[in-house]
């Protein structure tokens, strides 16, 4: 990408510090839903120890299904595959990963905020979101998430 004589011109008038920028590939392991006109996004980042991928993956699968009965769009669970150590943050640094955890990269597609709204109000009432006796297979105290109104859908 950076021999690409398009990318030098470009750093010259970003509208944002790219030294600050976390960047990653994430390799797909559940895509759920036809997706649609973007509205809003919930975007999760978490450290998962590699032996729990399985374990995540499983827990990904019921919670989507969840997801969509209460009005998500699509579902997106990747798994890190090119995660690169940054100099000032990373995806590592945010989550305080672990040298045996991976990054987990997650969103949800919403066709609205107030759709997103509704719908996690549902979600968190929801008895197959309780946790029950199952651990969960990432610690969710380093999970990272917002919400996102979109800017570019391309």
């Amino acid at each position: 990408m950076m021999s690409d004589p398009r990318m030098k011109s470009m750093g010259d008038d970003m509208a944002f510090d790219g030294k600050r920028m976390v960047y990653g590939g994430f390799a797909p392991m559940l895509d759920e839903g036809p997706g649609g006109k973007l509205g809003y996004a919930d975007g999760f980042v978490a450290p998962v120890k590699a032996g729990n991928k399985q374990a995540y993956l499983d827990m990904a699968t019921k919670a989507a299904v969840v997801f969509q009965e209460h009005g998500a769009t699509r579902v997106v669970e990747a798994w890190g595959d090119d995660v690169p150590d940054g100099k000032t943050t990373d995806f590592k640094m945010a989550v305080k990963a672990e040298p045996d955890e991976s990054i987990v990269f997650s969103f949800v597609e919403w066709p609205s905020k107030a759709a997103r709204d509704a719908g996690w109000a549902k979600i968190m009432k929801d008895e197959r979101m309780q946790p029950g006796d199952n651990p969960m297979p990432f610690d969710g105290k380093r999970m990272i998430y917002g919400g996102f109104s979109p800017v570019v859908d391309a």
